[in-house]
């Protein structure tokens, strides 16, 4: 199913990230609607013309349109271009397994050779599951990755293991944010997520500790839902929600390159998101044998993500009961509380995008014009056909 649709834009605050709650109107933009299903489907056979596998095109299609489903459009299907000229371009591999580094039981140092993310990941999810099911507590660190998507997809695996989930994650070879007083790039947009098995409604946290992914100022340059105006950083200094401070000048079908930007995105809460990001970039980057994001000294080698993730199960711990029954009571009581505007409750995080995947599969998956005809052309240079 595809529908085309004109949509006004909105700019939504963090809390409220279902399209048009809770802001002003700030433009218009075209999508088309596509079924969740159908766009699944189509994906699956751009990346098996790329050369993946079947199961591999499966998964790495699944986990970008549930990126969409759950509204992380920055992570969904826009990325889906880049992916395969990478694959083109040898900067990731299809068909890649993790090869086990280091191994001491709880622990283990995984390298991924530059396989495809959404593979080389789910196998250290997979990994550091078992483990933590078998010791009660996983460290794992993951290394050289391809792309790995949303982050937070990987936490709720874990949860719907009954297990507690923690990941640290840096992007090597994507310097892209300014460090807390400044404008220079320095960091990756270096996300983190923690997941927890809360019965009946579990949590789960995933950000970027930049104030946006780099993916959401991707998908503004092509015509998506437009930054906040302090997003970004120009060279000089100062605060805008222009992508062409981060892409320079671009033509509207043209590959957006942050290295052809000299500004820069900054981190959320100032000096608070600044420190965090370092400590993704120093874990998920140092620790893991990988490298940080910077300094970049060789062009053209792509990027790479480095994630160490941690596991923790409350049964093992012996306190399983306890902690679903306060930390379960005490979620109701945080989200109880008074509103300032009625129509904008206190929501626990995953709040959104469970009401945001509900809608979707409902009524399609909004896609931006310009995204979309991006989407075709990279289909149509391999033989493919999308829906519609």
């Amino acid at each position: 199913m595809v529908a085309i649709a004109t949509i006004a834009a909105h700019r939504v605050c963090a809390r409220c990230q279902v399209f048009g709650a809770g802001a002003a109107q700030a433009g218009v933009m075209q999508t088309r609607l596509i079924d969740a299903g159908d766009l699944e489907s189509g994906l699956c056979r751009m990346f098996e013309a790329a050369g993946c596998a079947g199961e591999e095109a499966a998964r790495v299609a699944r986990d970008l349109v549930d990126a969409n489903l759950t509204g992380h459009d920055s992570h969904g299907v826009v990325r889906a271009p880049a992916y395969v000229d990478w694959l083109r371009d040898g900067l990731v591999r299809a068909g890649q397994d993790v090869e086990v580094v280091t191994d001491g039981g709880t622990f283990a140092v995984l390298e991924a050779h530059r396989g495809l993310g959404q593979t080389v990941a789910a196998q250290a999810t997979d990994l550091g599951i078992a483990r933590a099911r078998e010791y009660g507590t996983s460290i794992v660190a993951l290394r050289n990755a391809g792309h790995v998507g949303r982050v937070g997809r990987y936490a709720e695996t874990a949860v719907a293991a009954g297990l507690i989930a923690i990941h640290f994650v840096n992007v090597a070879g994507s310097v892209l944010v300014a460090p807390f007083g400044s404008a220079e790039r320095r960091f990756s947009t270096a996300p983190f997520a923690i997941g927890l098995p809360l019965p009946g409604r579990p949590i789960v946290l995933d950000f970027a500790t930049s104030l946006v992914a780099e993916g959401k100022v991707r998908v503004a340059s092509l015509g998506g839902k437009p930054l906040p105006d302090d997003a970004l950083v120009t060279a000089g200094g100062v605060l805008t929600g222009d992508p062409h401070a981060v892409y320079g000048d671009y033509g509207p079908h043209e590959a957006r390159s942050a290295a052809l930007g000299r500004g820069a995105i900054r981190a959320f809460g100032e000096h608070k998101g600044s420190g965090l990001a370092l400590m993704c970039e120093l874990l998920g980057g140092a620790l893991t044998g990988g490298p940080c994001s910077g300094p970049v000294t060789e062009a053209g080698r792509g990027i790479t993500n480095g994630m160490l993730s941690i596991h923790l199960s409350p049964a093992h711990f012996g306190t399983q009961a306890a902690f679903e029954r306060v930390g379960r009571d005490y979620l109701d009581w945080v989200v109880s509380a008074a509103p300032i505007d009625d129509d904008a409750p206190v929501l626990a995080p995953g709040d959104v995008e469970a009401r945001t995947r509900a809608a979707r599969l409902a009524g399609g998956v909004p896609i931006p014009v310009d995204v979309w005809e991006s989407l075709r052309r990279s289909a149509s240079a391999l033989g493919v056909d999308l829906v519609g």
